[in-house]
């Protein structure tokens, strides 16, 4: 078994089934700030440390590790510290060290830029410093606009704005923004302004390892909420005619070799637009909403696996089930109001239609949520997964779940 680092196990009801996988194959010594609980039945030790964010004290915990059995690969799934895992990686001589790549794709104004040199299509972007030059950016690009932080994830911060009104306040949201991520990097510069693409949004996961990148999940994006940008669902279709577009292969690709990216794991956004596809952006770390979770139950390969495989430098093993595969989705659900006291979560087991296969709360009684902007990404109650042949099926079964879901508040 390889011996896997792992910094900082996640959200349980996210990110449980990534350290299931791994431990089958793996010994997992896993780096946290708590004692750990659920996650000791899926690891062979442990380290509790003060901050993350003291990359010095992470190097020290991963020499210690190291010199008792020495260590494969180190790996994270979490955004907020992807750049100290690629720090741990480069000290102890490991794949995926190489900061400046994944600082790349951390930071969305470096991204523009180097896809930019790269001839990657994308949409027109503007870093800004104040409403003023947002102003003026926005007027030359034209409306609708995007608003986003130049350095936060989950579409934190990201908003519409169709008219100068509106991109006032999607400033003053964006800029106030760094607030709910802390410990992510801020810069006097913070702001990007860009052109607004218009289609669907998919994403694809990819394994890349010394420079071949294999797409292996591709999901498409449902978003609510407007004129925010909040991930209400993912839909992952093994038959999804997209896996044939040779334009959108290219276009994953060739984004790659612009970020210089050569070793890990990637989710790359991108929107379809009339003239073709148009990169949104790419994270340096496995997908979150449970996109990879989508893509093993519907039969495809466990994309966990492959991630810890290429971080220990070993070509991803891609295995896929045999038998038929199915359409996978997840919905997630949102309390009714702004500042909900949450008593109770659950479904209406009577309600459930039998395509749904996995459902559950993400609030627990005595938490306060809201539905977005003020709840975004951590304002969800609840989540429901469907499996059937084919999207519309799974769609129609995720509104039965909505309706058999039970919220109590305070």
């Amino acid at each position: 078994m390889g011996h896997l680092l792992v910094i900082t196990p996640g959200i349980r009801a996210y990110r449980e089934y990534l350290l299931q996988s791994i431990s089958r194959d793996f010994r997992v010594h896993l780096v946290l700030t708590e004692t750990p609980t659920w996650e000791r039945a899926y690891t062979a030790g442990h380290t509790v440390v003060p901050d993350l964010a003291d990359v010095d004290g992470l190097v020290r915990v991963a020499r210690t590790v190291d010199a008792a059995q020495a260590l494969d690969g180190v790996i994270c799934w979490d955004e907020t510290w992807i750049e100290q895992t690629a720090q741990v990686a480069a000290a102890l001589g490991l794949p995926g060290g190489d900061r400046r790549c994944v600082e790349r794709c951390r930071d969305k104004y470096r991204t523009r830029a180097a896809l930019d040199a790269g001839g990657v299509p994308q949409p027109r972007s503007v870093l800004v410093s104040g409403r003023e030059g947002a102003l003026a950016v926005a007027e030359d690009i034209g409306y609708p606009v995007v608003v986003k932080p130049r350095a936060l994830a989950g579409s934190f911060g990201v908003v519409r704005a169709d008219s100068p009104a509106d991109l006032m306040e999607a400033v003053a949201f964006t800029d106030a923004s760094g607030e709910w991520a802390p410990d992510l990097p801020t810069h006097e510069r913070n702001i990007l302004v860009e052109e607004f693409a218009r289609g669907p949004e998919i994403s694809v996961d990819s394994v890349v390892h010394r420079g071949t990148v294999t797409p292996v999940c591709l999901a498409r994006k449902e978003v609510g909420f407007a004129p925010y940008f909040e991930e209400t669902g993912h839909v992952v279709d093994p038959g999804d005619p997209l896996w044939s577009d040779e334009t959108l292969a290219d276009v994953v690709t060739r984004t790659h070799a612009a970020l210089d990216f050569t070793d890990g794991v990637t989710h790359t956004e991108i929107r379809l637009t009339p003239s073709g596809p148009k990169v949104i952006e790419v994270n340096a770390r496995i997908g979150g909403g449970m996109i990879p979770l989508l893509n093993l139950m519907g039969g495809g390969p466990d994309l966990a696996l492959a991630a810890a495989d290429v971080a220990c430098g070993r070509p991803p093993r891609l295995r896929a089930a045999t038998g038929p595969r199915r359409v996978a989705a997840i919905r997630f659900y949102y309390p009714p109001a702004d500042d909900s006291l949450i008593e109770e979560v659950r479904f209406e087991k009577s309600g459930l239609p039998e395509q749904v296969v996995r459902c559950g709360p993400l609030a627990t009684p005595g938490q306060v949520k809201s539905p977005p902007p003020r709840g975004l990404m951590d304002g969800r109650i609840a989540y429901a997964i469907a499996l059937a042949e084919n999207a519309a099926t799974c769609r129609a079964a995720l509104d039965k779940a909505g309706h058999a879901l039970r919220v109590a508040v305070g």
